[in-house]
């Protein structure tokens, strides 16, 4: 029975490359999260500033409202001066006064204090904002360029699932058979081709006697180390020096002789 070396080489290629297409596309949903993630995240850096303004808001207005607390007790020690009958609850109620007072002010710098750091939280929204107005024109590019591989991808998977249903009616049920039983067992690659009388993928090297059978690619001949088929590869057109070539033009001289 004929050996189909050409078609099955070639649906090697064809399935090698359906399987990088797929493992791509399959990619394609966590680059895509990937980036939703980047965009996720320059909105919490934003929300998280967001949250810390509205903390500092509150710890000012609680301070706010201590001061005011503070310096209404301070006013109405300062009335009690007018009721005191004895120097010692004067100068006690000064004292007092005096402690209330320098605690309001001790509370008023810390209100300042809360004022430039919510300067500082604004700025940090407003920069988070930019470069959040930033990101997303990136990232949403980037997404594009994946949603167009994806495209690109599936019309290319498309085309060789095509091919392929073309090849297999032209292999032999047994050799295609065979095929799968080792594409199966060897991460997908069945054949290999030999060069200078090795295996190209498991290096091995091939008995003499045998290289002249695969030469002739006239039967099945299997690699006795990793067991793929093996196959003698056709030279290619630009492989051939050219004063070897065959030159259709070119006049034999030696007839007329």
């Amino acid at each position: 029975m004929e050996i189909a070396f050409d078609k099955l080489i070639r649906l090697q290629y064809v399935d090698i490359e359906l399987n990088t297409i797929s493992s791509l596309l399959e990619a394609i949903p966590g680059r895509i999260e990937a980036i939703d993630d980047e965009i996720k995240t320059t909105a919490e850096i934003i929300a998280r500033a967001k949250e810390k303004l509205a903390a500092n808001q509150k710890k000012r207005r609680d301070l706010e409202s201590e001061v005011k607390d503070i310096k209404g007790q301070a006013a109405k020690f300062k009335r009690q001066l007018n009721d005191v009958k004895t120097n010692k609850e004067y100068t006690a109620l000064l004292k007092e006064i005096g402690e209330t007072e320098h605690k309001a002010d001790k509370i008023e710098e810390a209100i300042i204090q809360e004022m430039i750091a919510a300067d500082d939280i604004e700025k940090e929204i407003k920069a988070a904002n930019v470069k959040k107005a930033d990101e997303e024109v990136r990232l949403q590019k980037d997404k594009q360029v994946i949603f167009q591989e994806q495209k690109d991808f599936e019309a290319k998977k498309e085309i060789l699932v095509k091919e392929r249903r073309a090849i297999l009616p032209l292999i032999p049920p047994d050799q295609i058979k065979l095929y799968n039983r080792i594409r199966a067992k060897l991460n997908g690659v069945a054949l290999s081709p030999v060069t200078d009388d090795f295996c190209s993928i498991c290096q091995m090297r091939i008995r003499p006697q045998l290289v002249n059978e695969i030469m002739e690619m006239r039967k099945i001949i299997t690699c006795e180390a990793c067991a793929r088929i093996l196959y003698w590869p056709k030279p290619h057109s630009e492989d051939i020096p050219e004063e070897k070539a065959d030159d259709p033009d070119k006049v034999d001289d030696s007839a007329s002789r």
